[in-house]
C-alpha cells in the first residue's frame, strides 16, 4: 500500500481576497474549482505549476466569522530559488509575521492567518 500526498485545505472568509494574495505572495495559480450546486461552497486548488500537491481553499457560504487556528502551529511550507528576493517581496507585501535568522527561514500568514514557513532551495 503506497500513499502520496494530494493537497492541504484551508478555510477562508474571502475567497477573492485569498486567491489574490496566494498568487501576489507565491505565484500560485488556481488549477480547478468545485461550486456547489445549492452555492453552499467553493473548493478553489491552487498550483504552483510544478508539483501534484495542492493547497484547497475552501469558502464556505454561511460561514460568517474568522476561523479559529487555535495556536497557529500547523503551516505550510515552501522553498524558494531566490530567497532574499522572495523575503523582500514578502516584506512590502507586509505578510511576514515571524522570522527566525539562525535557522534562515521565516514565515509569512495569508488573510486568515495562516503561516506559511519559507524555506531556501534544497532546505526543505
Amino acid at each position: 500500500m503506497n500513499f502520496t500526498f494530494c493537497h492541504n485545505n484551508f478555510n477562508v472568509l474571502d475567497l477573492e481576497k485569498s486567491l489574490e494574495f496566494y498568487e501576489k505572495a507565491l505565484g500560485l495559480k488556481e488549477a480547478r474549482r468545485k461550486v456547489a450546486d445549492d452555492g453552499s461552497f467553493i473548493l478553489v486548488y491552487l498550483s504552483d505549476g510544478k508539483t501534484n500537491h495542492t493547497l484547497e481553499l475552501t469558502w464556505l457560504r454561511d460561514w460568517d466569522r474568522p476561523y479559529n487556528l487555535g495556536d497557529n502551529e500547523f503551516h505550510l511550507a515552501l522553498e524558494v530559488d531566490d530567497f532574499d528576493k522572495a523575503y523582500e517581496h514578502h516584506k512590502e507585501m507586509g505578510c511576514i509575521c515571524f522570522e527566525n535568522k539562525a535557522m534562515g527561514i521565516y514565515f509569512i500568514n495569508d488573510p486568515d492567518n495562516y503561516w506559511i514557513e519559507i524555506l531556501p532551495a534544497n532546505r526543505g
